[in-house]
């Protein structure tokens, strides 16, 4: 006899209440690694064979990532930590981190800074580092997030940069000519001996007491 009994739903289906931080990958992890034995946890020999220490990869600094493989790596990583991040903390939609992060730099920035500070502190051995993140780290992200996209970047997606014309105006020869004026008269300024206006003593040599 055929067993009909049905299926159990998705309601009744045990499952997870909360959602682990996403772990990063091993490229990723090396990269933490060498940065750990660079501060001080490595022996000097293993920090001489590291090189000079402001050339290491920082994976909260996606840009400092040149390695292609450990770059390529990078990017999963982000996409699950916005996953992450959506799911375990966000009730409001305004607060959801848009489908089209990596369109935007500043989110690219923030979001490698924001899963840098949680990783730390998830592999910390008490509960404070984690306290300042819900505290401080993630509430100033959303807020920040927030204020530079406002309406942009909804339901409707993406939208192009509505900054472009002012950026353009301002990468301009003619703006970029004047920029470099006033720079080199800013130098030219601080090259001369500064001027004591007619009838005033010159200052003399600071007197010290004993």
């Amino acid at each position: 006899m055929t067993d009909r009994s049905p299926a159990p739903s998705s309601a009744s289906a045990p499952r997870e209440l909360i959602a682990a931080f996403p772990r990063a990958g091993r490229r990723v992890e090396h990269a933490y690694t060498e940065l750990d034995l660079a501060a001080g946890s490595g022996t000097r020999q293993q920090q001489s064979a590291l090189g000079d220490p402001r050339l290491l990869a920082r994976p909260w600094d996606p840009a400092s990532c040149v390695d292609p493989d450990l770059r390529a790596e990078i990017w999963p990583w982000l996409e699950q930590v916005v996953t992450w991040l959506n799911h375990e903390y966000v009730w409001d939609p305004d607060a959801m981190v848009p489908s089209c992060w990596p369109s935007h730099p500043h989110l690219v920035h923030e979001i490698a800074v924001l899963a840098d500070l949680r990783r730390r502190a998830g592999l910390a051995l008490t509960a404070d580092a984690l306290e300042e993140w819900h505290r401080y780290a993630l509430p100033a992200f959303t807020d920040r997030m927030r204020g530079r996209l406002r309406q942009h970047c909804q339901d409707g997606g993406h939208q192009g940069w509505p900054a472009l014309g002012r950026q353009t105006r301002h990468l301009a020869a003619e703006q970029m000519r004047d920029r470099e004026s006033a720079y080199r008269a800013d130098a030219n300024a601080a090259d001369r001996p500064a001027r004591v206006p007619a009838g005033s003593a010159a200052p003399g040599p600071v007197s010290r007491r004993p």
